[in-house]
This record gives structure tokens, C-alpha cells and sequence, in this order.
């Protein structure tokens, strides 16, 4: 189930760890087997290129300032094939050069040096996030009872019908359905969607879902994918 997923940190099969520095890379993997016992190691781009193509991994730890090239090379190659998050760690603090990397793709960027905690909370962030998109692209097409729920094209059409749903309506559907199969409360959704503090979120949510309802249930008198939770909040039911 998705809710499996968003709660705990998934072990990844493998972490590559690209770093010229033989002694800051053997602190990295030893620190990364916290995660998980597979942790590949590379000190230039090419061998890190060679790693990649043999064994795709799931998440990258990447230093930029390699004997026979630039990280972000790596960074770029990867992005053309993969969405696996990549962390980039380097010494270059400058603002406008983490910006573009993480335009180019990054997921995220540390400064070195940088604590083994630190680096531990980012990967399993990163990890995280990474098995939560790959679940919620598991119920991005949804088709029960006459009803087509497509959240990559954000198409919904139902009995045939296609329903305009506003841009409000869409980031509260990709809420429940992040969350589907468990409940998920008022404040949840209201953080999640409005980002906000100031409000009512039990109104505003009650409001939008009862909206929402016409336009995705078969039957919004008797709702079937979004349930209501008695003195909790909603539930996305997967059909």
C-alpha cells in the first residue's frame, strides 16, 4: 500500500558514491551502510558513468570537482535516463552555481564538510520522497465504476463526461491520493495544499471536497474514493 510507503524509509538496493578524495569517500560509504549494506564507490566520472550503466543505483551521492570531469556531467547524463535523486556534495558555495545544478536536476546540494547526520537525514529524505512518487505514479490512472482519473494528464472524466477541475481541486486530489489508504486530517491536507497558517482548514477542506466529490465520485451522494473519517478527516480509497 502507498501509506507503506510515505511512512518508513525504504532500503535501497545500492547508493553510488562518486568522490576523488579516497579518505572523505570511505567516511561517506561507511557512513551510508546506516542505509543500506550496498554502497558502490567511484572516484572519477568515468568509473562512475560504468557503475551507473551496469547497475543502475538509487540514489547518488556526487562530488563535482572530478580528475577527468565535472559532476554535474554525471548529473545531466542521468537526468536523460533516470529520476533517481542524486545529492550533490561539494566545497563550492557559490549561489548561482547550487541554483543551476539544481535546475539541471539535483534533488538536493550539501556543503563540505558536512556532519554524518546530516548526511544520513538527506538521504533518507531524499529516499523517501523518491518511494512516495514512484507510489503515487502506481494510482496516477484510476478507472472505476465510469470514472477516469488521470493525475499526469489531470484529466478526469466521468460517465463519460469531462470535468474541469480548478487548480486548487487538482492539488487536493494528488493529496488523497499521496495518501490513499490512510486517513489524512484537516491540518494535513491544508498544510499540504494551502501551505498556509492563517484560515480555518476544516472549512476550507470540507468546502473544496464536497467539490471535489462532484466531480470524480459516480455517485457524490454516496462517495466511494474519497470516504469521510468520522472525527479524523478523509481517505482516498484505491478501486
Amino acid at each position: 500500500m502507498l501509506l507503506a510507503t510515505l511512512g518508513a524509509v525504504p532500503e535501497p538496493k545500492s547508493i553510488l558514491v562518486v568522490e576523488d578524495n579516497a579518505a572523505l569517500r570511505e567516511t561517506l560509504v561507511d557512513a551510508l551502510r546506516a542505509v543500506t549494506q550496498r554502497v558502490r564507490e567511484a572516484a572519477t566520472l568515468a568509473e562512475a558513468t560504468a557503475a551507473c550503466v551496469a547497475e543502475p543505483p538509487d540514489l547518488v551521492v556526487l562530488d563535482l570537482g572530478l580528475p577527468d570531469g565535472d559532476g554535474s556531467m554525471l548529473l545531466g547524463a542521468l537526468r536523460a535516463l533516470t529520476m533517481v535523486p542524486v545529492i550533490v556534495l561539494s566545497g563550492r558555495e557559490d549561489e548561482d552555481e547550487k541554483v543551476a545544478l539544481l535546475d539541471a536536476g539535483a534533488d538536493d546540494f550539501i556543503i563540505k564538510p558536512c556532519s554524518a547526520a546530516e548526511l544520513l537525514a538527506r538521504v533518507r529524505g531524499q529516499l523517501r520522497r523518491s518511494a512516495a512518487s514512484a507510489a503515487a505514479r502506481t494510482w496516477a490512472h484510476i478507472v472505476a465504476d465510469g470514472v477516469e482519473i488521470d493525475l499526469v494528464e489531470q484529466r478526469v472524466v466521468r460517465h463519460g463526461v469531462p470535468q474541469k477541475l480548478t487548480p486548487t481541486e487538482w492539488l487536493l486530489l494528488r493529496a488523497l491520493v499521496m495518501h490513499a489508504g490512510r486517513p489524512a486530517t484537516p491540518r494535513q491536507l491544508w498544510d499540504m495544499v494551502w501551505s498556509r497558517e492563517f484560515g480555518d482548514p476544516s472549512v476550507h477542506i470540507r468546502v473544496h471536497i464536497t467539490h471535489l466529490r462532484r466531480k470524480i465520485e459516480p455517485d457524490p451522494s454516496k462517495p466511494r474514493l474519497i470516504v469521510t473519517e468520522p472525527g479524523v478527516g478523509y481517505r482516498f480509497v484505491v478501486p
